[in-house]
């Protein structure tokens, strides 16, 4: 089943500052493949449409997808599906519309939540059939009785040479050769082939080939694009190779796992062409003496076999496991190194983590930039939190490390998970010439207020000195325990390549279009509505280089007059999920006497949940409960303005010249039930490595643990399932809630909070990345109360989930809410009746069912439920059977909300400015006319196909969090239950 896209966790928007003491004002938002952008009012039209129509067969039962893409000039506004089968076709069950069958004539009409299909839009449904004989697919479809026609369909390209892996030698010509075929009775026209972004050439002609000549040593990722006859267009899946800097021995794949008495192999063969016979040896070198060469430990190159792979067996013995590193030598070549890592003899899924992660950690695969940072995905062409692909969040540097935990976990290797932890505190974590005004922070007075407002179009928000603020009871105690005023917390997003080219690198502010990044950046700052497709990126240093005579200020905080300054924006659970990795890199590395190794890394995790405790404060540090009115609110004195709950950011910035003397912090005041993170606080508070410096911070995180069980029990509905969270100050202002509003220690219930563009609880993936804390928790501790809610919470996902019978899957994707739970008694919590959820439709999206198997391996391993391990084991059997290519675990996503490429950016009447390209920024600004590098990345005709009226255009993306997770999981599945 094709996967449905939906809205991934929206990161902190960064709020400018001024002068003294600013303030931050943010609420995230995320897109959503589903959400149609600015749909036109319904009005009688002619309805134009099409249906793409696609089948997963198991053989005597089926799944049936499909699409309506509405491809009129107004939005359809209200649609009944109607097609017929020709066999024994049996209706048992539908999701995302109402579905009903008479006799062969199949009926699917619209749900209230999509009722509408915007001009360009489409909307997604699916149902299951049984039937008997033959599967004949419809041949015509109708919408409100008229008929629609196919889309047509992109060509398949495959790009046939070079073979993935393949290592040339520096200056070499690399053979480049695609074949594609076209649909509907187009031909092809052209064939061009790319390097990353990069256009190397391009074939009218078949074959179609391209030599591309002297290439200089480096990684590659490599892919073809064919066009057709009728505008279509579609790459090839991307094929990595790697160009070394003189002749070398290459050997494939770089890691591998081999069970106990069992045997593996590698290949080995030459980057080129040698001018006489060369003979190889291949040598255990360091590492398990359980491992050994028991075939192919002498090679014989030739000058005509030199580009075929010869075998490397390694046999493992029957006792014992960890990693051993062969080194392939021969006079006159690079040497080549493997891992190979033995594994108990029951270890199969710790075979697959080492399988993904050797593709993930392959340089040419292109997960990584060259200074080693996670890319968000390989692909470049991808708008979600992050608006670019070569963007990085602090989420990716979070599974960075957790990946790398795993590693040290089956290979005994901790050098990988202190390396990562040294990349992101290179490139995420401010510098002190990043943040050099702190000294001036005034802990009594930390922020100037200002109000959130609904839509982006009500800002700038006037700062209000009148508002009270109260006072940080932390800053103290941090300076005095690690002697400095920085902060120890990554900002949340980093443009990689410095493609925006802004420059901010660390250590740098502003170094502009030339410099090579990572670069600092910001993008959300105006209000729950402001969505990633209306956002206005910006530096993290404003030195009014780019942008307008203010810089970027004035588009977001109103005032008199602009200073200079930095601004940063920590997201809690990317800096929570660290520290959860570094607890288990501690736990796994003790259990093989090696915890030394990690000691320094898990110290620098203690302090980053020291400074975590931010993310609890109320965002002025008012007092929490019942905070209506910014000025009735009083100010906060102590520990009373702290919800000891993860809220959405902490944030903190100042002046860049160090004379001016002042500077900011705030937390937030909005607390999302997925930001939770148990684990993360049980290790903070009772795990000795990782208890904080700090005076107060372990008892902080122990208070804290306590509060977020009882969040997950109040949001908890009736049926299983988290709902949305609380807030201290409604609206973002400290309005009045309505009449009514159920309370937890006093803030109000929000379903949605942060983000309303779309809804900020809809997606399932907080459900299983949020649960799979507590279950992490519950298997280490065997807590009640977290048992409790994940009795209830398994129950109802299990209920939710379907495993066909060839393996392949569905779960919950999005998920619709209504009523409200009961106000929070400690001593008596109430059971919630009036709360509910549905499942509006459903995936196969594997990065959700990665860490939903997770949730479930964790919980099984401690309670026992046959059910919960089962079904893991089919989320991760049914992946890796069905969802493998050259890069790792992937399915094809429809994304129709990118037909919001020309959604507009608001800005002022009159306020002009330009991007460091040159890009012109004012109020006629859109989303796409900002960004006009999108116009020459390789993949934009699909784009720009879909936004003349072509089918939503089809990715399958590689997200490094996703493939992270999937590793994880299987490493996860094998420690647990295998």
């Amino acid at each position: 089943m094709a996967a449905l896209r939906r809205p991934r966790p929206r990161r902190p928007r960064s709020r400018s500052a001024k002068r003294l003491w600013t303030a931050f004002v943010t609420a995230l938002s995320l897109p959503l493949a589903m959400t149609a952008a600015g749909g036109s009012p319904a009005q009688a039209a002619t309805v134009q449409c099409s249906v793409d129509y696609a089948v997963n067969d198991w053989g005597g039962g089926f799944t049936a997808n499909l699409s309506i893409t509405n491809r009129g000039t107004a939005a359809i506004d209200g649609w009944s599906l109607t097609y017929a089968y020709a066999g024994s076709q049996t209706l048992t069950s539908g999701w995302s519309a109402n579905w009903t069958q008479s006799g062969k004539n199949v009926t699917a009409t619209n749900l209230d939540w999509n009722k509408t299909i915007a001009i360009g839009a489409s909307a997604s449904i699916g149902a299951n059939f049984n039937y008997s004989g033959t599967n004949t697919a419809p041949t015509s479809f109708a919408v409100n009785s008229t008929p629609c026609t196919g889309a047509h369909q992109p060509p398949i390209t495959v790009l046939t040479s070079p073979g993935a892996g393949t290592v040339y030698t520096a200056g070499a010509t690399v053979p480049m050769a695609a074949t594609a075929v076209a649909a509907d009775s187009a031909t092809i026209s052209k064939m061009e082939f790319y390097s990353d972004t990069t256009l190397l050439g391009t074939d009218t002609t078949a074959p179609y080939t391209f030599d591309y000549a002297a290439v200089p040593a480096g990684s590659y990722s490599l892919y073809a694009k064919a066009y057709d006859s009728l505008g279509a267009s579609a790459e090839s899946t991307p094929v990595g190779i790697t160009v070394a800097a003189g002749p070398s021995l290459v050997a494939t794949p770089a890691q591998f796992g081999v069970q106990q008495g069992k045997s593996a192999t590698f290949d080995v063969k030459l980057s080129s062409q040698p001018t006489a016979n060369v003979t190889a040896a291949v040598a255990r070198t360091t590492g398990n003496t359980g491992l050994s060469v028991t075939a192919g430990a002498s090679l014989t190159f030739t000058p005509a076999n030199w580009s075929t792979a010869q075998k490397v067996t390694v046999t493992a013995n029957a006792s014992g496991t960890g990693a051993a590193t062969f080194t392939v030598t021969a006079p006159g070549f690079t040497k080549a190194e493997v891992t190979a890592t033995e594994l108990a003899a029951t270890k199969a899924y710790d075979a697959r983590f080492l399988d993904l992660y050797a593709k993930i950690t392959n340089p040419a695969n292109g997960y990584f930039s060259p200074e080693g940072i996670p890319y968000h995905s390989v692909e470049t062409l991808i708008v979600e939190a992050p608006d670019y692909g070569h963007e990085t969040t602090s989420e990716a540097y979070s599974y960075l490390i957790w990946l790398q935990a795993v590693y040290g976990r089956i290979s005994g290797d901790w050098s990988q998970f202190n390396a990562a932890w040294a990349t992101m505190e290179k490139y995420m974590i401010p510098t002190h010439a990043d943040q050099p005004t702190n000294s001036f922070y005034n802990a009594s007075k930390p922020a100037t207020y200002a109000p959130e407002w609904d839509l982006p179009s009500q800002y700038p928000a006037a700062l209000d000195t009148g508002v009270s603020v109260g006072n940080d009871p932390i800053a103290a105690e941090l300076k005095s325990a690690y002697g400095t005023d920085d902060v120890y917390g990554m900002h949340w997003i980093q443009d990689v390549d410095n493609t925006y080219g802004f420059g901010n690198e660390p250590g740098k502010c502003e170094a502009g279009p030339t410099a090579t990044g990572p670069s600092y950046i910001n993008t959300f700052q105006r209000g729950p509505q402001e969505s990633v497709w209306e956002t206005v990126p910006q530096p993290t240093c404003d030195n009014f280089t780019y942008g307008g005579k203010n810089g970027y200020l004035d588009l977001f905080t109103g005032d008199s007059s602009y200073a200079k300054q930095w601004k940063y924006t920590d997201a809690p659970d990317a800096d929570a999920r660290a520290v959860q990795a570094a607890y288990w890199a501690d736990v796994w590395a003790k259990q093989q006497g090696k915890d030394s190794q990690v000691t320094a890394t898990v110290a620098k995790a203690a302090k980053m949940g020291d400074y975590l405790r931010y993310a609890m404060y109320d965002k002025y540090f008012k007092k929490i409960g019942n905070c209506v009115g910014p000025t009735a609110c009083p100010a906060g004195s102590g520990k009373n303005s702290s919800s000891y709950l993860l809220s959405w950011y902490y944030a903190w910035g100042g002046a860049t010249d160090t004379s001016a003397g002042w500077a900011w912090r705030i937390g937030s005041s909005h607390v999302h039930g997925g930001y939770q993170n148990p684990m993360a606080a049980y290790a903070l508070s009772s795990y000795a490595d990782l208890k904080p410096k700090s005076a107060t911070g372990a008892a902080d995180w122990n208070t804290s643990l306590g509060r977020q069980l009882e969040f997950y029990r109040w949001l908890q509905s009736s049926e299983g399932a988290i709902a949305g969270g609380a807030t201290n100050s409604w609206q973002g202002r400290y309005a009045t809630p309505p009449a009514g509003t159920p309370t937890f220690y006093g803030m109000f219930y929000d379903e949605a909070p942060v983000y309303q563009d779309p809804p900020s609880n809809q997606w399932f993936g907080f459900q299983a990345w949020s649960m799979e804390r507590v279950a992490e928790y519950y298997q280490q501790t065997g807590n009640a109360s977290a048992k409790a809610v994940l009795d209830k919470w398994v129950a109802w996902a299990l209920s939710k989930t379907t495993i066909n019978p060839d393996g392949t899957y569905q779960i919950p994707s999005t998920l619709k809410w209504s009523g409200t739970p009961d106000t929070w008694n400690a001593t008596t919590p109430g059971a919630n009746t009036g709360l509910h959820v549905t499942v509006a439709d459903y995936t196969n999206d594997v990065g959700v069912a990665a860490a939903y198997a997770k949730t479930l391996s964790y919980y099984a391993a401690k309670s026992g439920n046959t059910a919960a391990k089962t079904t893991a084991k089919a989320l991760l059997d049914g992946m890796w059977d069905h969802n493998q290519d050259a890069l790792g675990i992937a399915t094809p996503e429809t994304r129709t909300d990118y037909s919001r490429f020309d959604d507009p950016v608001y800005v002022p009447s009159g306020w002009t400015g330009t991007m460091p390209n040159g890009d012109k920024v004012d109020s006629t600004s859109t989303f796409e006319s900002i960004r006009s590098f999108y116009k020459n990345d390789p993949a934009w005709s699909k784009v720009e196909a879909y936004l003349k009226g072509g089918a939503a255009p089809t990715f399958t993306y590689h997200r490094f969090w996703a493939q992270a997770d999937i590793a994880m999981a299987m490493g996860s599945y094998a420690e647990l239950l295998e």
